[in-house]
């Protein structure tokens, strides 16, 4: 079984964590917290659970635990106080937060293919199965460099379910439509967004139209 999240795929069979297809190094216990916490989700796994699992029978400080978070984050590309994919209960455990889909082996091929995109003035951001997050950051997915946005504005989320999107808190706000989103909201064929005060739509791809003009742009 893969469970993918973002860029990432986690191989519960070969016990093996990807980004874009390219490996991602983690210990073996960092790689079992991993499996523990993206089987459990959204369920917070109180530490004495993860203790026992990882470290079964053997008594070990709660500082190892943390440190293995820790790991994990740093290989995820996430800060703690801005978690995407590993929440923490304060005093008590940890969770999985990030949107993941369960897929199969005879679609895996076809996921990295983009099933939809976003478009800016002419701009394009091809939107593959995944999560894409939207703001000024240099590292974010979707890059608008201008003030209106914040630095990481806004989210969305493609599966095999459907299109979702996101506010991440930001300052001036995420629209669809004439509405404010305060929660996630499905997106559909040429839904206007608004980010901060810039203007896109989301487009999906039909069977008949071809992916080979989707060339991601930078502003």
């Amino acid at each position: 079984m893969r469970v993918r999240f973002g860029p990432f795929v986690l191989d519960l069979d070969t016990r093996q964590l990807t980004r874009e297809r390219v490996d991602v190094h983690l210990t073996p216990k960092a790689l079992q917290l991993l499996t523990i916490l993206v089987a459990e989700r959204p369920k917070v796994v109180p530490k004495a659970t993860l203790l026992e699992r990882l470290w079964p029978k053997t008594f070990v400080a709660e500082a190892n635990l943390s440190n293995l978070v820790a790991e994990l984050r740093e290989a995820l590309g996430e800060r703690r106080r801005k978690p995407l994919w590993i929440r923490t209960a304060h005093r008590f455990g940890y969770a999985f937060c990030g949107e993941a889909v369960t897929i199969a082996s005879h679609v895996e091929p076809m996921l990295d293919r983009p099933t939809c995109w976003l478009e800016w003035g002419r701009h394009r951001f091809p939107l593959s199965i995944g999560e894409h997050v939207i703001g000024r950051d240099p590292d974010v997915d979707i890059r608008l460099d201008t003030s209106t946005v914040s630095r990481r504005h806004a989210r969305v989320v493609v599966s095999i379910e459907g299109t979702w999107l996101e506010d991440c808190g930001s300052k001036n706000g995420t629209m669809r439509g004439a509405s404010r989103i305060t929660s996630r909201v499905p997106l559909c064929d040429g839904d206007v967004i608004h980010v901060g005060s810039l203007m896109l739509t989301f487009h999906v791809i039909t069977p008949m139209a071809s992916t080979d003009t989707l060339v991601s742009a930078a502003p």
